[in-house]
């Protein structure tokens, strides 16, 4: 699948993970998949906080003492404190970003700046906490409430991988769709392509999500096109899991009862019966649903996007 230059999604990225040497020992940590699977589809934004705000490579290594909700970034031999200069330029960076539009940012696992979680905070009676939160990361997720943040170790996980690039996909959809004149007929049109992707994450949001489409006509657009989007961003980060999949998949198929075969509705039924006992990956039953709704002419289906939400190439499916 090509992808035009206009319609990329960008992405904020650690730039030491797109392989520039921008680390405190001068190395870097290139991720092939982010840059070599991923990259044709996305325009990333790079960032490396430390060298932005002023700290050169090489440099001491840093890291964070404190209490957990608001360490300082020290040096670690000197004890420098960085913090207030990294703030600093973290509110003048966070201004530029506002203007870049993007779709989901991707931190440094284990950076003091950067690393979304998980990361060690030095306390100063001694004790290692490890549930801290970079200086950065942490400006970027509190300044953009919804928007799709993963780290690189996370993104090892085949199922926060799909679920990660579903997110980008979608945001970039949804802001495609509100970023003219917004409109009832949109949000319903939207919805209406969305219905069995957003069932596949959280089905409570979904019907919550009906009803306030439902009433579009008759409220104030911008209004609800604020709630619908905290909505739909808040059901897409629960991850889809196997049952979840197996009711969208049993859904779809009955929109076929009245076309197909007993044999090829016989054979669906087995394929998603396989998925359930995780025996194959989901992208043979969405192949063979793909199928029956381009050999019946199924328009509503067609419309999904979850039969398709991101280009085939990145070949997320085959590994949940």
């Amino acid at each position: 699948m090509n992808v035009s230059e206009n319609n990329k999604i960008r992405l904020g990225i650690a730039r030491c993970l797109l392989g520039e040497k921008v680390r405190y020992d001068g190395a870097h940590k290139l991720d092939r998949y982010l840059r070599d699977v991923l990259g044709p589809y996305v325009e990333w934004v790079p960032v490396c906080p430390e060298m932005e705000c002023g700290m050169g490579v090489p440099r001491e290594a840093v890291r964070l003492v404190g209490e957990i909700e608001s360490p300082r970034l020290l040096g670690r031999n000197s004890g420098e404190d960085w913090t207030e200069r990294m703030q600093e330029w973290g509110r003048k960076k966070l201004a530029l970003l506002e203007k870049e539009n993007l779709c989901g940012y991707i931190f440094k696992h284990g950076s003091p700046s950067n690393a979304m979680g998980r990361m060690k905070v030095f306390h100063e009676d001694g004790r290692i906490f490890y549930s801290g939160t970079g200086i950065w990361a942490r400006m970027v997720m509190d300044h953009f409430p919804d928007l799709p943040c993963e780290d690189d170790g996370r993104l090892h996980d085949n199922g926060i991988r799909e679920n990660f690039i579903n997110r980008i996909f979608t945001f970039k959809r949804w802001r495609d769709n509100v970023s003219e004149s917004f409109s009832a007929a949109k949000l319903v049109d939207f919805h209406t392509r969305h219905k069995m992707l957003i069932m596949a994450h959280n089905e409570a949001v979904y019907r919550r999500m009906g009803k306030l489409v439902a009433s579009a006509g008759s409220a104030d657009p911008v209004a609800i096109s604020g709630e619908y989007s905290a909505l739909l961003f808040k059901a897409l980060i629960y991850r889809p899991t196997v049952k979840k999949h197996v009711n969208v998949l049993t859904h779809a198929l009955g929109h076929f009862k009245k076309d197909i075969s007993a044999d090829e509705k016989q054979e669906m039924i087995e394929l998603i019966d396989r998925f359930h006992k995780q025996l194959i990956p989901l992208i043979v039953p969405i192949t063979m649903l793909n199928h029956y709704v381009r050999k019946y002419d199924k328009e509503y289906l067609q419309q999904q996007f979850y039969l398709n939400p991101y280009p085939a190439e990145l070949m997320l499916r085959n590994h949940v």
